[in-house]
This record gives structure tokens, C-alpha cells and sequence, in this order.
């Protein structure tokens, strides 16, 4: 299960609103739940259908979120003209053992990759 307060999914939604039409990205972090939402430059060269966060900012946060005693809980991202799963380039660019956040125009949720699995989003 993923533990995420209704402010921080709010402030995630906010910031992918602002990216839109492009996919947007970011990081959430915490401990137990999510205390950080990280959001991250899409550098994609497709940025409408599909994202990449900036290598150099997603290193510089996964670096702060150590020194801050904080792990990462999720990668985060939209689908702006589709629904909250994943694409075939989101399971097979999946690198990462955390959930996937997807928001898409049907609501959000959340997946391991490149396996599929679904993960109880629980909204605080």
C-alpha cells in the first residue's frame, strides 16, 4: 500500500495540471507515507506522449532525500489524454522497485513495473 495525504495528492495534481499538455514527473517521498512530492523537469524528446526525468535533478533529489533521512515511495507521472495505466513504454522503461503513479484522465493509480501489479493507493 501507498500512503499519500489528500494535500500532497493535491499538490501533485496541481503541478502535473501546469505541465499539461506535456506528461509531467516527479518524485514522492517519505518514511512511512508521503511527506514530499518532488516534482522533476520532463526532458523527453516527445514530451506530449511520454516522459524522462532530467538525469541531473532526479540525482540531485535522490541525493537530498538521503541527507534528509526520507526514502523514495514512488515515481510519479501523467497521462494528460488517457487513462491511469500503463503504457507499453512505461513497462518497458520501468527501472525502478517502486510504485508507478500514474494520473490519467480517469482518476490515478498505481503499479509495480514492469510486472503490472497493482498498489492500493490509500488517500490520508
Amino acid at each position: 500500500m501507498l500512503y499519500v495525504p489528500r494535500g500532497l495528492l493535491e499538490e501533485t495534481r496541481a503541478h502535473l495540471l501546469r505541465e499539461a499538455p506535456k506528461e509531467g514527473v516527479g518524485l514522492w517521498a517519505g518514511r512511512r507515507e508521503v511527506e514530499r512530492v518532488i516534482p522533476l523537469p520532463n526532458v523527453h524528446p516527445s514530451p506530449l506522449t511520454a516522459y524522462l526525468a532530467d538525469p541531473l535533478a532526479l540525482l540531485k533529489a535522490l541525493k537530498a532525500l538521503e541527507r534528509e533521512g526520507l526514502s523514495l515511495l514512488a515515481i510519479y507521472h501523467s497521462h494528460p489524454k488517457g487513462p491511469a495505466l500503463p503504457s507499453p513504454r512505461d513497462i518497458k522503461e520501468a527501472r525502478w522497485r517502486v510504485p508507478y503513479v500514474i494520473f490519467g484522465t480517469d482518476g490515478v493509480r498505481a503499479f509495480l513495473l514492469p510486472e503490472g501489479q497493482e498498489v492500493a493507493l490509500v488517500v490520508l
